[in-house]
C-alpha cells in the first residue's frame, strides 16, 4: 500500500511569506562597516599630514630661487632640479655624506655591541649592584645637551679627540647605549632561559652562548637599537656643530647650516640638500624595517 503525499496550499486569499532571514550575527572582534570606514579615514588623514611636509619640502626643492618659498604657486611653471646638480657639484655634500656615514654606522656597531652586552648581562646574570645599573643608565639621560657640552668638550680635549670621528662616536654612545641597553635587556627577558642552559650543557662558555644561541634569536631587537643608533647620530646637531671643526668633517646636520648667513638664507638649496639627506636614512630604515615590528612589540611582555 503506498500513500501520496498532499501538499497543502494556503486558504484562498492569502498569500504565504517566506521565511524571515535571521539577522547576521558579528563575530567576536569583527568591526561594523561604520567603524571600519570611520578607521580608515581617520588612518588616510594621519598618513597625508605626515606625508605633507615630505611632499612640501620636494616640492620646494625645485624652486629655482631662494625666495620661491614665499610663492610657492609660481613654482610649478618653472621647476628645476638645478638646486640638486648645485648642492652635488658646488658644496662639501660628498664629504658631509662621508662623515655621516662614518659616525652614523660607528655610533651604530659600537653602541648596540655595548648596549647588548649590557643588557644581556642585567637580563641573565646577578651580580652586585645590576637593578642599580640600568637605573643610573635611565639617569644619565635627564640631563639636557647644554649642560653636558661642556664637561665633554674638556674630557675630549684631553684626549685629543676634539675634531675627530671617534671622539664624536663616543659622545653619541653615550646617549644611545642607555636607551637601547633598557630596550635590548627586555628583549632578552623573552628569550627563554632554557636556552643559555642548553648552551653550556653543548660546552658553550657564557660569551659562546650569547655570540652563537642568543643574539640570532635577538635580531629583531639589534635592528631596533641599530636603527634608533644611526637616526640619533645622523640628525643631531649640537654636539656636532661643537665637535667638529673641519669643514669637510661636518655631518649633514651641520652641513645644512651653511646655507644660512647672517643676511642670507638659501632655502631653496636647504631644502635640496634635505630630500638628498633622506636617502640614506630611508634605505637604512627599507633594510631594517622587517624587523623593527618585531623589535617593537616584543620587548613589551616577558614570556
Amino acid at each position: 500500500m503506498s500513500t501520496t503525499a498532499v501538499p497543502t496550499t494556503a486558504p484562498a486569499g492569502r498569500v504565504t511569506e517566506p521565511a524571515a532571514k535571521p539577522p547576521r550575527v558579528r563575530r567576536r572582534g569583527e568591526r561594523s562597516r561604520a567603524a571600519s570606514l570611520a578607521s580608515h579615514g581617520v588612518l588616510t588623514v594621519a598618513s597625508l599630514v605626515a606625508l605633507f611636509p615630505v611632499a612640501w619640502l620636494v616640492y620646494l626643492s625645485l624652486g629655482p630661487d631662494k625666495d620661491d618659498y614665499l610663492h610657492p604657486g609660481r613654482i610649478w611653471s618653472k621647476m628645476t632640479l638645478d638646486n640638486y646638480a648645485f648642492v652635488l657639484q658646488h658644496t662639501n655634500f660628498f664629504h658631509w655624506l662621508k662623515s655621516s656615514l662614518i659616525v652614523s654606522l660607528g655610533t651604530t656597531v659600537i653602541g648596540v655591541m655595548v648596549a647588548a652586552t649590557t643588557g644581556y648581562a642585567v637580563s641573565r646574570m646577578r651580580f652586585p649592584g645590576y637593578r642599580k645599573l640600568m637605573w643610573v643608565l635611565l639617569v644619565t639621560q635627564m640631563f639636557p645637551i647644554a649642560v653636558l657640552i661642556v664637561p665633554m668638550y674638556q674630557i675630549l680635549s684631553d684626549l685629543q679627540l676634539v675634531d675627530s670621528y671617534l671622539g664624536l662616536v663616543l659622545v653619541y654612545c653615550s646617549t644611545a647605549v642607555p636607551y637601547c641597553a633598557w630596550l635590548l635587556k627586555g628583549y632578552f627577558d623573552t628569550i627563554p632561559f632554557e636556552i643559555d642552559e642548553a648552551g653550556r650543557v653543548d660546552g658553550l662558555s657564557p660569551f659562546g652562548t650569547f655570540f652563537r644561541l642568543i643574539l640570532p634569536l635577538a635580531r629583531p631587537g639589534l635592528a631596533v637599537a641599530g636603527f634608533y643608533s644611526f637616526i640619533t647620530a645622523f640628525g643631531e646637531v649640537a654636539f656636532a656643530s661643537t665637535f667638529m671643526l673641519s669643514d669637510t668633517k661636518y655631518t649633514f646636520a651641520v652641513g645644512l647650516q651653511s646655507f644660512i648667513s647672517e643676511h642670507d638664507a638659501q632655502r631653496h638649496l636647504m631644502a635640496a640638500t634635505a630630500v638628498l639627506v633622506a636617502i640614506p636614512v630611508s634605505a637604512f630604515f627599507y633594510l631594517v624595517q622587517k624587523n623593527l615590528v618585531a623589535g617593537l612589540t616584543a620587548g613589551g611582555t616577558k614570556g
